[in-house]
């Protein structure tokens, strides 16, 4: 069973950084890919980030060269660094991983294919004041 729990979340002021975690269980990073949506108060959620290798990452144009995702070499866990933090930023940030299925080709190689399944975190609040 997969579980992504995050961690880091707070209350900062505007300028300052604070940096996120997701632990996915049950669940190692791989090509589906992984990240992060948030959700304002009265809004809709929004795509954040979202990494698909070591170096395929994107971002939302309001956080681009502000934050940067990463994930760590065990591959069960990434990173949101946010740095100078907006007041718009405040959010709860919400972990995601896409879900796979492993397949067998008619030669024996084994393979996956990204699904249309994600799996979510219970999120994390961030709270930036100016």
């Amino acid at each position: 069973q997969v579980q992504l729990t995050e961690s880091g979340g707070g209350s900062v002021q505007a300028g300052g950084s604070l940096k996120l975690s997701c632990k996915a269980s049950g669940y190692i990073f791989n090509a589906c890919g992984m990240g992060w949506y948030r959700q304002a108060p009265g809004e809709e959620r929004e795509f954040v980030s979202n990494l698909t290798d070591s170096t395929s990452a994107r971002y939302t144009d309001s956080v681009k060269g502000r934050f940067t995702i990463s994930r760590d070499i065990a591959g069960n866990t990434i990173y949101l660094q946010m740095d100078s933090l907006k007041t718009e930023d405040t959010a709860v940030y919400v972990c995601w991983a896409r879900g796979r299925t492993f397949h067998q080709h008619p030669t024996g190689t084994q393979y996956y294919r990204c699904e249309d399944n994600f799996y979510w975190g219970q999120g994390t609040q961030v709270t930036v004041s100016s």
